[in-house]
């Protein structure tokens, strides 16, 4: 039998964890968030400590036990590759980069880090930190990081508004400007370097960890990229990202059929109130929910107001 679609709950960090996050995530969604300071809503995650859970309270990790590749479709059960997640930034985060799987493997023992965000809502003036300017050098670069604030005049900025998706690979600097809520799509990995964190300190008057060596290492000062241009499949369908490791379908005021037949998990996402039917059964996902696809499942109709579909990417 196929499996249906699971309706997970988040993971959340929150607190001193993200001390850039607000309460975003409760006006918008009406998520149940911890503290008014709840930066992550981790939706679907195999990451230890953070791992999302099914209604029965089961840890992703638990349902990959139970249900093996039917769950995530061969090859993806060890590690499980991707972290879904949805953020508010109340305030700028940190500006970082992410190493690239080789760098990660042998500093880290873990994967890499690319990642992709889609723009829920972005205040007036909303920007990102969205690589660094052109000319600059790795030597500007650390110099400029060493001394602290001498590294903003480096840093290349992009405005920003809803509906927009901006693709991060490994080595790109980057970092979310404050009134910006978004749907991040990325590997499971939770290796961060921070070059800079605006002179920020708690209220001990502690700043919290950089590392500026490593980011260093890993950044690629070419990345210049625009906002992704997406494409329209069919009516109200969106083919909005398809890299290495993930890709990112929209779908919007309509009716959809979501064929299972390609064998590998996927993430669905409601931005606005969606409704998911399939042969013997049925399932309301209200906007800021995720249900988790399995390889093994059921075809799909979805009635979506708005949804957003993420998934590995298979050649």
């Amino acid at each position: 039998m196929p499996i249906a679609p699971i309706l997970m709950t988040p993971a959340y960090r929150f607190g001193s964890a993200t001390p850039w996050g607000g309460d975003g995530l409760k006006r918008v969604f009406h998520k149940d968030i911890p503290d008014v300071r709840t930066g992550e809503s981790l939706e679907v995650s195999a990451i230890p400590g953070l791992e999302s859970r099914d209604p029965e309270g089961r840890t992703l990790t638990e349902l990959m036990a139970q249900y093996g590749e039917k769950l995530t479709g061969k090859g993806y059960a060890s590690p499980f590759p991707l972290l879904l997640k949805l953020l508010d930034a109340r305030d700028t985060l940190s500006v970082q980069v992410h190493p690239n799987d080789a760098y990660a493997a042998q500093v880290e023992h873990k994967l890499g880090k690319t990642e992709a965000w889609h723009i829920l809502s972005a205040a007036p003036g909303a920007q990102l930190v969205y690589g660094v300017k052109a000319g600059t050098t790795k030597e500007a670069l650390l110099a400029a990081s060493q001394a602290g604030a001498a590294v903003e005049k480096l840093l290349r900025r992009v405005d920003v508004k809803a509906g927009e998706t901006y693709y991060i690979p490994a080595g790109m600097v980057h970092a979310i400007g404050e009134g910006i809520i978004l749907y991040e799509i990325q590997q499971s990995s939770d290796v961060t370097y921070r070059f800079y964190d605006w002179e920020r300190a708690d209220k001990n008057g502690n700043k919290r960890e950089l590392h500026i060596q490593k980011a260093v290492d890993v950044t690629r000062v070419d990345f210049q990229p625009d906002a992704v241009k997406g494409l329209e499949l069919a009516p109200g369908h969106y083919r909005l990202l398809h890299e290495q490791y993930f890709s990112l379908d929209r779908f919007e005021n309509g009716a959809f059929t979501i064929s299972r037949d390609d064998r590998r998990f996927a993430f669905l996402t409601a931005v606005k109130d969606c409704f998911v039917a399939w042969d013997g059964g049925e399932m309301a996902l209200p906007a800021g929910r995720t249900a988790l696809l399995p390889a093994d499942g059921y075809d799909l109709r979805l009635t979506a107001g708005e949804a957003l579909m993420s998934y590995p990417t298979v050649e």
